[in-house]
């Protein structure tokens, strides 16, 4: 092999080693207000991201069941109202690369509580996965008010 074809082979090993090796992101945090007091809340309204076409709205609704909480239609007598933002990027399909949900007043809109899921391609969940990781966040791992939790 001449010295410029091993240089050829050289470089284009590196190129394909330097797309491979994307930077693996892991993030899952929660925090709750200090004055808030989640255990009281027991009836949400999940209001839908504009932008969102992938009913992740659908996706949170159906985890609050799960855990046990009711979900309302309209914001009209709920203990809180959910609102989120999702993100999907490209990397060889669709996936959901960050989640932000927070808890609000339903009247002030203030928020009680928030909590954010991200994963990159190399530790990518599903939308499902992603939703019960910032709901069982903010719901069971902030115990104390104004806890904050970081993975």
């Amino acid at each position: 092999m001449k010295l410029h074809d091993t240089l050829k082979y050289l470089l284009a090993v590196l190129m394909i080693t330097a797309t491979l090796s994307g930077c693996a992101i892991n993030k899952a945090t929660s925090t709750v207000d200090p004055s808030a007091d989640l255990s009281g809340l027991k009836s949400f309204h999940v209001e839908k991201y504009e932008k969102d076409k992938r009913d992740t709205n659908v996706v949170i609704e159906d985890k609050l069941r799960e855990m046990g909480f009711q979900v309302a239609d309209s914001k009209t007598g709920v203990d809180a109202v959910i609102t989120y933002k999702d993100k999907w990027i490209w990397d060889i399909t669709f996936y959901m690369l960050e989640l932000n949900v927070s808890v609000r007043e339903p009247g002030s809109g203030f928020p009680l509580a928030s909590g954010t899921s991200m994963h990159s391609s190399l530790t990518r969940k599903s939308q499902e996965g992603m939703v019960d990781e910032v709901l069982t966040n903010i719901f069971f791992k902030n115990r104390k008010e104004g806890a904050t939790n970081a993975n």
